[in-house]
């Protein structure tokens, strides 16, 4: 092996065994990001009296910010710069956040009556449950994939080490 391949071969994508693992960990952080953005916006929604499509604009708006909040903050802690890791965030979370959003809020939109059930009520939280642990399973093979091509949070990974 020339020493070209040799530096070629440690930033490979991860193994399979290694992909599972990665990928779930993406995916848990993800969801962790858009469940603490999209109640936080339900709640915030709720409060303050806003409609449906409000609620659910500013529910997407927090679950983008939390989840690339949770993969900034431990890059700025090991040392990386703002300006290396918004792009890195940006990178390794959109596609993700994104099908998360999408899906959960369709299966919210979906169930009868679950966006305007309100935060006191079963209906509301058994559903936004359900479509968040979709939302993880959907993503997944999303993080998966973009894992196994060396993208995504395989790019975080190499900064976590170093």
């Amino acid at each position: 092996m020339s020493e070209h391949e040799h530096h070629h071969s440690q930033s490979q994508p991860v193994k399979s065994d290694g992909l599972d693992r990665v990928a779930w960990s993406a995916t848990l952080h993800c969801l962790t990001g858009c469940a603490i953005g999209e109640v936080l916006g339900l709640v915030l929604a709720t409060w303050w009296g806003w409609g449906v499509a409000s609620s659910i604009v500013l529910a997407i708006a927090l679950a983008f910010l939390f989840g690339y909040g949770l993969t900034i903050v431990p890059l700025l802690r090991s040392g990386l710069g703002v300006k290396r890791a918004l792009p890195l965030a940006f990178a390794s979370d959109t596609l993700s956040i994104t099908v998360m959003e999408i899906i959960d809020n369709a299966i919210m939109l979906v169930v009868p009556g679950a966006m305007t059930a309100g935060l006191t009520s079963w209906l509301f939280w058994i559903s936004l449950v359900v479509a968040l642990t979709i939302a993880a399973v959907a993503a997944f093979p999303v993080n998966r994939w973009l894992i196994a091509r060396g993208r995504g949070h395989a790019v975080l990974h190499e900064h976590h080490h170093h």
